[in-house]
């Protein structure tokens, strides 16, 4: 059964009161209907495609860690109240710069349902549900949409790779789950998804968009056919956004400026965009998250926890971020007291967790 909008899996029961007791004997039989929802604020059920194709600003927002390796709830938190505080609509949750693929599903969906409950009534939660393996992407955007998650991030399967009828295939499956956007970033697949398998299912009615990593060229082009783009690449995402008719960006950067970046995608500042590109090119130094998690740990945000694989940047890259962090302190989140190179010992490396 299609469904165009799930938002929420909910249940429904009638329970007849038919028994009747002596020491009231004039009390009447009633029928009380319970609905059984995630989160009554996050408004899932009322959320359409047109509000969340709509957002111009989604941050890829990190997840923190505590010295076990655990999340540090408390740390994200706050990251996520700043987010809100600076005009971000919405939010990855367990993205590629959530480290989504580092944790269990069960984290992964605690993590989805946390986001919801504290924030759901304030922001768009977009659980990143996505996988190579179609019956695994349905369980969890099944879980994801039961715990009121807004919409969902679909990735192309990756590594085993499929044919392009099984791409249309696969989306199709995980689109009957409710809203997604759909996530083409052939750096990390190793397989792009072409225009005719956006376009065989743009019309179906949970479709949002894309989030594009190829460029602003590509953007245009969607745009241009009716297919609500956001660029998955930071440093393109202004002109994307103001010359190339993209919606807005899934953010990156937006974790440490989300004020500028909110301003970047409502207002056109060629000037503020040209001098935030060495922040934006430091950021993606190398692979993502890895100087996010940097930049935040040095700026006294999140602790200095890194999963393995992931390791800090180097004391040479470290020194590098400071100077331009500095160059942008004034806009970072709040509770920044100093900004440091930090100590190669500083940071802890977590294998287990």
């Amino acid at each position: 059964m299609q469904r165009t909008h799930t938002g929420a899996l909910r249940a429904e029961a009638a329970f007849a009161c038919t028994q009747s007791r002596q020491l009231r004997p004039s009390r009447a039989a009633r029928t009380v209907t319970a609905v059984l929802a995630p989160f009554p604020g996050a408004d899932t059920a009322a959320s359409t495609t047109a509000d969340l194709k709509k957002l111009s600003l989604i941050t890829a927002i990190k997840t923190p860690y505590l010295p076990s390796g655990k999340f540090d709830l408390d740390s994200y938190d706050r990251l996520v109240a700043d987010q809100i505080s600076h005009g971000v609509q919405g939010l990855i949750v367990g993205g590629t710069t959530g480290e989504g693929h580092l944790m269990s599903w069960d984290e992964h969906i605690m993590l989805i349902a946390h986001t919801v409950n504290q924030f759901g009534r304030d922001i768009k939660v977009v659980g990143n549900t996505g996988s190579n393996s179609t019956r695994e992407a349905i369980h969890a955007t099944e879980q994801g949409f039961a715990v009121g998650m807004h919409a969902a991030l679909q990735i192309n399967p990756y590594y085993g790779k499929t044919s392009m009828t099984g791409l249309k295939e696969h989306f199709k499956a995980v689109l009957e789950e409710g809203p997604a956007i759909i996530y083409n970033v052939p750096g990390r697949t190793s397989q792009d998804i072409p225009d005719d398998v956006i376009m065989g299912i743009a019309a179906h009615p949970n479709f949002l968009g894309v989030k594009e990593c190829t460029g602003n060229d590509r953007i245009k082009a969607y745009a241009d056919r009716g297919v609500t783009c956001w660029s998955g690449n930071d440093d393109e995402a202004h002109e994307g956004r103001h010359c190339y008719n993209s919606q807005g960006v899934i953010s990156v950067t937006s974790n440490l400026i989300p004020g500028l970046f909110n301003s970047l995608m409502h207002t056109r500042d060629d000037k503020m965009n040209e001098s935030l590109q060495d922040l934006m090119s430091w950021l993606f130094c190398e692979p993502n998250p890895i100087s996010l998690n940097t930049a935040l740990s040095m700026c006294g945000l999140i602790r200095p926890v890194f999963r393995l694989p992931y390791v800090p940047l180097s004391k040479e890259q470290r020194v590098r971020g400071a100077a331009l962090l500095e160059g942008v302190r004034e806009h970072l989140p709040a509770g920044v007291t100093e900004i440091r190179a930090m100590e190669d010992s500083e940071f802890e490396l977590v294998k287990g967790y």
